[in-house]
């Protein structure tokens, strides 16, 4: 791509400096940091919250974020934990390689060991003896609508997790914690699927075609106009695939002679999108604004090795929500900075769009801010619409570039008629565009649910991170036995979680993560936390193994 074709689309504009940067606290992090708040010095700061503002007045509303440091005791008994596993993996290992025990898992066949290798021994080790030991949390078949509540399959394993068999049985009416259902239009009644059923019966269940050939039908130009109207840009594209919005756009706006400014923590369809541009990379400190700015100004400074020359483009990349981490991006500092350093900024909101902001329109929405100046939003609508696939949505000028060079606009197949309703009728249901106040209705719910779940659980003790309106709620477990046993024993009660650990995060900071929905009631995040009944609290003591769990409390 050359300079003119790209930096004609995205144009940044520049700004005044804003105030001297402010100092933050070791590796820049603070204690229970708000916006509001005078900076206060600390000598051994026990949260991890990221960077301290460096100008408040960019900011409409108190931006509260917390991440309490791993104790400890925790940190050395976990990796006592991770060691003991490791020790025992390479033991059975040895076994296998022996024929001591039998092996389970693919293998080369001795007459091929002179070819090149299919499999790497080693980085299958953690597979092999950690992962399978607790796959029975993952990949359990749903056979009903994910909605607050859900039916599983009942599966059974005879060799250790490394194969399941069906039971036969239901477990019905399972809480579902753990889909990104955040304002329930996933479901099979109502007006959206009225709706897709209505479309089905017109248009069929499938295309067969690209957008550029026979597959471009009047309700994908009516749901991107809809979609552009809601976002408040000029023009939306949108694709079938939300992982491939970001994989396959990324390389048609960025390629050789543009840096990447991407955030550590960013999703795996990001990190693929800007490896495949062929840009050069580079990663800063997550939602840290001093480690941003540094390599802007390293990169406008030093320019491109070897030769010096200037970059073609600074491409900034970050997300609304970050799914792991439940955190919000300090997207009014993101927008100064871009605007101080002409740089680009591409927004991903797939988890945000429709989760935050008095009107669902995202993490813009939540700060008060222009959607003009963010020159790339992309979103999905695999989450908060019930549906699927993604957007990209910006200047005109972008999204015709876009719709002759993305990949994944020129050669995938159109988006489906029936979700492409879907996204219609939740999305005009969100601007109440209906005649109803059933969005308005949805967003209050959610943000009360969010709010009453996270605060509810930092009562009972336990280490939460993110901000305090994300509705991505991860509760720390650390140890990697608790992994399984917390999966495992929630399932026993009814409730169905998402539990995440090395290598998704940092070896000590495994956790499960809650997703809060519009669907769910507060009997039902009651239930969850433990408030009615003796389910909750027996669980958790049950899984940490400690009788009292102030000694896993918050410090």
């Amino acid at each position: 791509m050359t300079e003119s074709s790209s930096n004609k689309l995205l144009n940044g504009d520049a700004c005044q400096r804003s105030s001297k940067d402010k100092k933050s606290g070791k590796n820049g992090f603070v204690k229970n940091h708000c916006l509001f708040q005078q900076p206060q010095k600390y000598r051994r700061p026990r949260e991890k919250n990221h960077n301290v503002v460096r100008n408040p007045s960019l900011y409409n509303k108190p931006f509260v974020e917390s991440y309490e440091e791993t104790p400890l005791l925790v940190a050395v008994l976990t990796y006592m934990g991770y060691g003991i596993l490791t020790i025992f993996g390479y033991l059975r290992d040895f076994m296998r390689h022996w024929n001591i025990e039998k092996c389970s898992v693919a293998r080369e066949r001795d007459e091929q060991k002179d070819f090149v290798p299919l499999y790497q021994d080693f980085e299958n080790f953690y597979t092999r003896n950690l992962y399978t030991r607790i796959r029975d949390n993952w990949n359990r078949p749903l056979c009903g609508v994910p909605g607050s509540k859900m039916d599983i399959v009942e599966q059974v394993s005879h060799d250790y997790n490394r194969t399941f068999q069906n039971t036969g049985k239901i477990m019905r009416d399972v809480i579902n914690m753990g889909s990104y259902n955040y304002l329930g239009f996933a479901e099979n009644v109502g007006q959206c699927a009225d709706a897709a059923i209505q479309v089905t019966e017109k248009y069929g269940s499938g295309v067969c075609g690209t957008r550029c050939e026979m597959g471009n039908l009047d309700i994908h130009q009516e749901m991107e106009e809809l979609v552009a109207r809601f976002l408040g840009v000029e023009s939306a594209l949108t694709f079938g695939m939300g992982f491939a919005t970001n994989s396959m756009n990324i390389p048609a706006l960025a390629g050789k002679g543009c840096l990447i400014l991407s955030d550590e923590l960013n999703h795996a369809s990001l990190v693929l999108g800007a490896r495949l541009s062929g840009s050069t990379i580079r990663v800063f400190k997550h939602n840290n604004m001093v480690s941003l700015e540094k390599l802007l100004r390293d990169a406008i400074v030093h320019g491109q090795p070897r030769t010096h020359r200037p970059w073609k483009k600074l491409l900034i990349v970050v997300e609304g929500i970050y799914s792991m981490e439940g955190s919000i991006v300090r997207l009014p500092e993101v927008i100064a900075l871009k605007k101080r350093y002409k740089a680009f900024l591409y927004l991903d909101e797939a988890h945000s769009i429709g989760a935050l902001g008095p009107n669902g329109k995202g993490v813009v929405d939540y700060f008060g801010l222009d959607p003009k100046d963010v020159d790339i939003m992309m979103g999905t609508f695999t989450k908060s619409f019930g549906a699927a696939g993604g957007y990209i949505g910006g200047k005109r000028e972008l999204i015709q570039y876009l719709r002759s060079h993305s990949h994944s606009a020129v050669y995938a197949t159109s988006m489906p008629p029936p979700v492409a309703q879907q996204i219609i009728t939740s999305m005009t249901t969100i601007m109440g565009e209906d005649g109803t106040s059933l969005g308005a209705d949805r967003l209050r719910q959610l943000s009360e649910n969010t709010t009453y779940f996270r605060r509810k659980l930092r009562e009972m003790g336990f280490i939460i991170y993110g901000n305090d309106d994300s509705p991505v709620v991860p509760m720390m477990l650390y140890m990697p036995a608790k992994i399984g046993a917390f999966g495992r024993e929630m399932l026993k009660r009814n409730i169905g979680t998402v539990v995440v650990g090395f290598p998704a995060t940092p070896i000590i900071e495994s956790r499960a993560r809650f997703c809060v929905s519009a669907a769910h009631t507060r009997e039902t995040l009651d239930v969850v936390r433990g408030v009615r009944g003796v389910s909750g609290p027996l669980v958790l003591r049950c899984v940490l193994g400690v009788q009292d769990l102030s000694c896993f409390k918050g410090r």
